[in-house]
């Protein structure tokens, strides 16, 4: 049907579609792409994350919620995957508006890095026991600034990863007050006052993928423009 209305509005020559129409199409293709895989990854940081939190008895759902050999509630990953996604297409997008080059060098190997540093991180907040929740919020504070110097060092990027940590605190003391799940010795309001630098660290994690993605998607574009 398509082909058929080309041929009639073109005067029974066939349409083809502009370059504008097709560099549009191939945005937006390639939008969609880049926010599945940060779907993806988003689910399964939150997978293997939040494991490491219910094995150690740091959050506590209700028996009735838990449905998966993960002892995950099931809209747990659904949700960071969907987070993931937003910040993912979020930071290169905050990269550009603003004008700030990312200054450290961009390599598949460095992102692996930080996603390696952020796990650590998490691991730490489940696993080490500390004297008390302040020397290990204060540790954690300390190792995601460092993490956020290491692998980003822009200031659209600490902004955006403070504000969304505040955003998605709020949200976790909202779940928590009203009963959808709970912490173990909860020290800040109903949460554990560690979880923020939790947050921010996930949000420059997942920020350098999405700025990785959009790099990869920029030099293939750019490949095809020199080979046209």
């Amino acid at each position: 049907f398509s082909e058929v209305s080309d041929v009639l509005l073109s005067g029974g020559a066939p349409m083809r579609r502009g370059p504008y129409i097709s560099m549009i199409t191939n945005r937006t293709m390639n939008l969609l792409i880049r926010a599945a895989m940060l779907f993806m990854v988003g689910v399964f940081l939150a997978l293997v994350l939040n494991l490491l939190q219910v094995q150690r008895n740091v959050t506590l759902f209700p028996p009735d919620v838990i449905s998966s050999i993960f002892s995950s509630a099931w809209w747990v990953p659904p949700c960071c995957g969907t987070a993931a996604a937003f910040i993912g297409l979020l930071y290169p997008c905050m990269d550009r508006r603003l004008g700030e080059p990312h200054k450290l060098k961009r390599e598949w190997s460095n992102v692996m890095r930080c996603v390696a540093v952020f796990v650590g991180i998490n691991h730490a907040s489940a696993k080490v026991d500390f004297a008390n929740n302040v020397q290990l919020s204060l540790t954690l504070a300390a190792l995601s600034v460092g993490l956020w110097w290491t692998f980003d060092r822009s200031r659209s990027g600490f902004g955006l990863g403070v504000i969304i940590a505040t955003l998605a605190t709020l949200a976790t003391q909202l779940l928590v007050y009203n009963g959808v799940f709970r912490y173990t010795s909860p020290d800040f309001l109903y949460i554990r006052s560690w979880l923020p630098c939790i947050f921010f660290a996930g949000v420059i994690t997942v920020g350098n993928i999405g700025r990785q993605l959009a790099l990869y998607e920029y030099k293939v574009s750019q490949e095809k423009t020199h080979q046209d």
